[in-house]
């Protein structure tokens, strides 16, 4: 039976009782029918993972007995960065929650000329907060015991500084750029790629410019088109299949 995975932020003991976070004491509550001592695992992203069992249970208020540790870790030794052009609503969040499944280690959402979202101050503090929680939430399903960041939101200038891995990409529809496939073809591909991928509207020339000026080299995933929502994600599963943990 596959257990309830529960991210908590807090220091974790073997021994140690302590309250679950709301929501996910609600879930557990209200959808589960949690009842005492039902186990659970519990992690809190620092790596490795708790076994526990519900202490005690009143209306949407849980607590938890943390009992053993296990030191087991579902990461890809391949370390990547996706730079995300800002997607309007739920293609964000659908981004940045199989992005989580399929290994990535970090995101900076990233804002450009052609972002349909724009976010003041107090406004991109809230995405940020949200977009974590999706990552969160993310980890708890697919079995992370380490949360990737999701930065706050940058300017495309800041994002390009903030990318420091041995290998850039930037995906761009040029007949002129090299595929995937060959870029991965390089005997020696770095183990830390970042990876820039535009809003709906793409990059503009400018942006493609700068950006390759800053060291990212432009790659074509295939001969076709592909949305934003689409590209982050069809370029994550190539990485892990060539160089990441699918192979």
């Amino acid at each position: 039976m596959r257990l309830t995975r529960v991210f908590v932020h807090a220091p974790l003991t073997a021994g140690a009782v302590l309250p679950l976070p709301a929501d996910p004491a609600q879930h557990l509550a209200r959808v589960l029918r949690a009842k005492v001592g039902d186990p659970l695992i519990v992690f809190n992203g620092q790596g490795g993972e708790f076994a526990a069992t519900v202490e005690s249970l009143r209306r949407n208020d849980i607590t938890v007995r943390i009992g053993a540790f296990d030191a087991i870790e579902r990461e890809s030794p391949l370390h990547t960065t996706l730079l995300q052009g800002i997607a309007r609503g739920e293609k964000m969040d659908q981004i940045l929650q199989k992005a989580t499944e399929l290994g990535v280690t970090r995101v900076i959402p990233v804002t450009t000329s052609r972002s349909n979202v724009r976010l003041d101050a107090d406004a991109a503090q809230r995405k940020q907060q949200h977009w974590q929680g999706v990552v969160i939430a993310a980890c708890e399903q697919c079995g992370r015991n380490r949360v990737p960041e999701v930065a706050a939101p940058l300017d495309l200038a800041r994002a390009l500084v903030a990318a420091d891995s041995s290998l850039r990409l930037l995906l761009a529809p040029l007949e002129e750029a090299a595929t995937l496939q060959q870029l991965l073809a390089t005997p020696g591909v770095a183990q830390s790629i970042s990876m820039l991928i535009g809003p709906e509207g793409g990059l503009a020339p400018d942006e493609m410019e700068m950006a390759q000026r800053a060291g990212f080299v432009a790659c074509r995933a295939g001969a076709r088109v592909l949305r934003t929502e689409t590209a982050a994600l069809a370029v994550l599963a190539a990485l892990q299949f060539a160089v990441g943990d699918l192979r």
